[in-house]
């Protein structure tokens, strides 16, 4: 592909030169360390450290003198204890699930939003789209940002947004043909679903002016990218993003599909070894962690996402500056990613024990169901329980059922398992069996 042919949104910037990045970030973030002193974790936190004036950042590497910040932390300062703003200058809040029943919630202005929508057309821009698109969003609509934050970016951009939503894949299939879509966005599986579909219910693909899809939410490998490809005749773009950092369009591929460039006048990235915390050198494998330059509801400074991946060297042939990542390898949790929807076995667990009359050992069994995740709950119950009539035990599942669904928001299936059925560990206990892979 020509140089010419290499679509921007801010040309300027995307190409700035290194030294010139690494002033806007220094800069940025002596700006959000003097703004994160205006919320309690953060003035708790940096006294604590002996932090009391942005005067400690000098260069880009004194980053290093910041602690980091976790995911706990965000739990920890709920609801309010990061809020660097006056309550009534935020316009929106995001949250998504975590390891209790407390989400991690994400503030954020009319400017936060501004800028979330202008990473985003950026990213879509990078990725070859266009106002003369017509994207239709199948990803969740809701307290996740999955929905709405890449529903303005391409609104942004220029293009003609159908907010679909999840699910409904005959619908799907009628607004993709009776208004042209040529974007859809939508997790990896849900695209081998679609594709499912467009055979089943009899659709001329040629009858489809699709050409690209961007996917999300969940991890794929490349083979299985290719697979969509052939299967679907089109381009497929990974993308990155989390609740935390704005959403999605923090790390995109562009054109030439050679890994994510996170958008660094806008964010500043680590890799570091988790367990150690210390710069892995650019190529290794090690934690990403990121500050956000771009939000001034909520300052989040040295985030350790969990994700691992590793800095990709050398130019990319587009022209961008902004250094790529590769896709992830794993995580350092324990999170999984069921459909796109991330779920932590701690919050199963918290259902369970809860409830009279299920006992203390469980199993989640995690497996393909066609191109689409399957989760079934192994659970024992006490010997009274079991003993009890098969309505009393069928009722306890249904109810089992019903609070994990409100709690992760899919609806998985619930084994009722008699006392002692299931293997006991002699160590840690093995609480998850994920055959997605085998």
């Amino acid at each position: 592909m020509a140089d010419r042919d290499v679509p921007f949104r801010d040309k300027a910037i995307e190409t700035a030169s290194r030294e010139e990045i690494k002033r806007i970030q220094t800069a940025g973030l002596k700006k959000q360390v003097e703004h994160a002193l205006n919320t309690p974790f953060y003035r708790g936190r940096y006294k604590n450290a002996g932090i009391t004036s942005p005067a400690v950042i000098s260069t880009i590497a004194d980053i290093r003198k910041l602690p980091f910040t976790t995911k706990n932390d965000l739990r920890d300062a709920y609801p309010y204890g990061l809020l660097a703003v006056p309550r009534e200058e935020v316009v929106r809040l995001h949250a998504s699930s975590g390891t209790t029943g407390t989400p991690t919630v994400i503030y954020l202005t009319q400017k936060d939003l501004d800028m979330a929508s202008d990473t985003m057309a950026r990213s879509l821009t990078a990725a070859g789209g266009s106002r003369g698109d017509v994207v239709q969003n199948m990803m969740t609509y809701g307290l996740f940002t999955g929905g709405l934050c890449f529903h303005y970016g391409a609104e942004l951009m220029g293009a003609m947004v159908i907010p679909t939503s999840a699910g409904n894949t005959i619908r799907q299939l009628k607004f993709m043909k009776d208004f042209g879509t040529t974007i859809i966005h939508a997790t990896p599986s849900y695209l081998l679903h679609l594709h499912a579909a467009i055979e089943s219910e009899g659709y001329d693909r040629g009858e489809l002016k699709l050409r690209k899809a961007i996917t999300g939410a969940e991890p794929h490998s490349e083979e299985l990218r290719c697979k969509i490809q052939d299967k679907l005749g089109i381009e497929v773009y990974n993308c990155y993003g989390m609740s935390e950092m704005n959403g999605p369009g923090l790390a995109f591929e562009c054109v030439y599909r050679a890994g994510m460039h996170v958008w660094e006048d806008r964010y500043i990235m680590e890799i570091v070894d988790p367990e150690t915390l210390e710069p892995v050198p650019d190529g290794e494998t090690g934690e990403l962690v990121l500050t956000i330059l771009c939000r001034d509801a909520m300052p989040l400074i040295r985030y350790r996402t969990r994700d691992l991946t590793r800095v990709i060297t050398g130019p990319c042939e587009c022209g961008r500056t902004h250094r790529r990542i590769a896709r992830f390898t794993g995580r350092t949790d324990d999170m999984l990613i069921i459909n796109g929807v991330n779920i932590f076995p701690s919050q199963i667990e918290e259902v369970l024990l809860r409830t009279k009359g299920v006992g203390a050992n469980y199993l989640i069994v995690v497996e393909k169901d066609g191109v689409l995740d399957r989760m079934t709950i192994k659970v024992e119950i006490t010997p009274e329980m079991f003993a009890d009539d098969t309505r009393v035990i069928n009722a306890l599942r249904e109810r089992i059922r019903d609070e994990l669904t409100a709690l992760i928001t899919i609806r998985p299936l619930v084994e009722i398992k008699q006392p002692g059925s299931l293997p006991v560990a002699e160590g840690k206990a093995k609480r998850v069996e994920d055959l997605r892979n085998s």
